[in-house]
């Protein structure tokens, strides 16, 4: 409510008091405000994820809205903690207003394995009230403030000390340290950060070159290159282990993604393969990996070479190259095709995809057609995914017994309800190719109907390439085809690593510090699911 101008005092004193107290009122009207939107946001987020965790991904757009919603739940946080300083700020200026103080949750403490260093701050001399020294020591309170140290570069110096022989005069000494590198300068854990910045966190190595050259620490790129290289070839055996370990599952998720590839004058598009076993929605307790392969193009020969040895079950999309995968007289046998649900419920979600067509109307653009075929459609596909969370991480026995129960008559009523209206559409119609693409492969749809180990989509393959796809905008494209063998080795382990809850970095410096004194028949020991941190490689006597 304004005040009347009569109200108002006709000293200045008074009036810049009032005009501080307005002021600072409204800044903390504005920090509440801003406190509120914040709450509401989050609030929405939480429960977002919470009907995410209960009911599953409610459309293929969910992902991405959850990461809007957390961003704009970032700048919301930000905005009321400035709102909230300046609030205090204006407040400090009159006695007449309170401060506005939001109510954060409980923060929790921090880890009990970081390092504490302990800051005395030394007490009164002297009582604060009348004076005295008669003081006694009453306790502390202790206030805890998280902090980082810039990372810290050392160099370590293997001295080995020499000795000769009084009586022969031969001199004796200790072999050198092991390099991964021959005489190389790198030790495993700087290896380590190297390769799993370039692989794991998509920082090509110029852009390394240069953080470290401010550091302090110049490193020439063809010096890291040259470390890179050295890494693959160590690390080559645990590959070939893996391989192995893949292509002896029952079962794989494959999938393929574009990699962007230097050429002469321009640039090419190159594919990158992914295989993935993961064995524990059926309830195996083997251990999940992925093996990553490259190619200059995506020719049906490649996936038939990757999988020349291998007899099961490939979960794929329908890729016209791995037809010949699926001849009955294939040596050394047939591999059962089964086809992703996922892929087919994405025809039909594109047509029948409401919220788009509502957020397009808002713009003020024309709203997209939503066909009512393909929300049925959807609608009774989730039914399907429906029943799938129910019986996921039970037994393939288990997993069969309840999809011929619930599921079967589910998917026996689409298809009769899709070749009933499919009958009435053109084959130009949309959803009329959408009805086609699943139809036209009803054997491999309905193929997990008769196997539990089968799942109903390939998300597992999908998951896998993600952090390509992530990466792509950071390195922009391999340097040349060795690039993408190398590339994609690497990211065999880095990614069988995380699938495996292990720290990729810690691992490869582990491994890097250990490979070359561990025994060839015992390499299976170092594999991610089996790895154990290691003793130090070394110990380093410092100088004097």
């Amino acid at each position: 409510m304004e005040a009347e101008p009569a109200a108002l005092p006709d000293d200045i004193e008074a009036l810049k008091a009032a005009l501080l107290a307005a002021r600072a009122d409204a800044a903390a009207a504005r920090a509440e405000r801003s406190d509120a939107q914040a709450l509401i946001v989050n609030l929405r987020l939480e429960i977002e994820k919470l009907r995410r965790a209960l009911y599953g991904q409610s459309s293929e757009r969910g992902r991405r809205l959850l990461d809007q919603m957390e961003l704009q739940l970032e700048e919301l946080e930000t905005a009321a903690t400035e709102d909230e300083l300046r609030a205090e700020r204006d407040a400090a200026k009159t006695t007449q207003v309170g401060p506005f103080t939001r109510k954060r949750p409980g923060r929790k403490p921090f880890p009990d394995h970081l390092p504490r260093e302990r800051v005395i701050v030394p007490g009164p001399t002297t009582c604060a009230c009348c004076g005295g020294t008669r003081l006694a020591r009453l306790g502390e309170d202790v206030t805890e403030t998280l902090e980082a140290i810039p990372r810290r570069w050392k160099v370590i110096q293997h001295v080995r000390e020499k000795f000769t022989c009084r009586d022969c005069e031969r001199i004796s000494q200790a072999p050198a340290p092991f390099h991964v590198v021959p005489r190389g300068w790198a030790g495993p854990s700087l290896l380590a950060m190297i390769a799993f910045e370039k692989f794991g966190q998509h920082q090509p190595l110029n852009r390394q070159a240069e953080r470290y050259a401010r550091e302090g620490v110049p490193l020439s790129l063809s010096t890291l290159t040259d470390q890179i290289g050295a890494c693959c070839v160590v690390l080559d055996p645990l590959f070939q282990r893996l391989e192995k370990h893949v292509f002896t599952a029952e079962r794989l998720h494959g999938d393929d993604t574009t990699v962007p590839v230097l050429a002469r004058g321009k640039t090419d598009t190159g594919r990158c393969w992914v295989y993935v076993r993961d064995d524990r929605p059926f309830g195996h307790t083997s251990p999940p990996a992925a093996v990553f392969y490259y190619s200059r193009d995506r020719g049906g020969g490649h996936p038939q070479g990757h999988l020349a040895s291998y007899a099961g079950i490939l979960q794929a999309d329908a890729f016209s190259g791995y037809g010949k995968l699926y001849e009955a007289d294939r040596k050394p046998g047939p591999i059962t095709e089964a086809a992703c649900w996922a892929h087919a419920r994405r025809k039909f979600f594109v047509l029948a995809d409401i919220a788009e067509s509502a957020r397009r109307k808002a713009k003020g653009k024309t709203p997209a057609f939503v066909s009512p075929l393909a929300l049925a459609a959807v609608r009774r596909i989730d039914a399907l995914f429906e029943i799938e969370r129910a019986v996921n991480g039970k037994s393939a026995s288990e997993r069969l017994a309840a999809r011929q129960e619930h599921s079967a008559p589910l998917v026996a009523d689409l298809e009769s309800w899709m070749r009933a209206e499919r009958a009435k559409l053109s084959r130009h119609n949309d959803v009329a190719k959408a009805m086609d693409y699943m139809l036209s492969r009803w054997p491999a749809f309905t193929q997990f109907l008769k196997d539990g180990r089968i799942c109903l989509s390939n998300n597992a393959a999908e998951r896998a390439l993600r952090g390509i796809a992530l990466g792509r905008k950071s390195w922009l494209f391999a340097g040349s085809d060795r690039g993408g063998q190398r590339a994609a080795k690497m990211y065999s382990l880095i990614v069988t690593c995380k699938m495996n809850d292990v720290d990729p970095q810690a691992w490869l410096a582990d491994v890097l510090a250990r490979i070359a004194g561990h025994p060839a028949h015992k390499l299976d020991e170092l594999l991610p699911w089996n790895w154990k941190a290691g003793e130090p490689a070394s110990h380093v006597a410092e100088a004097a």
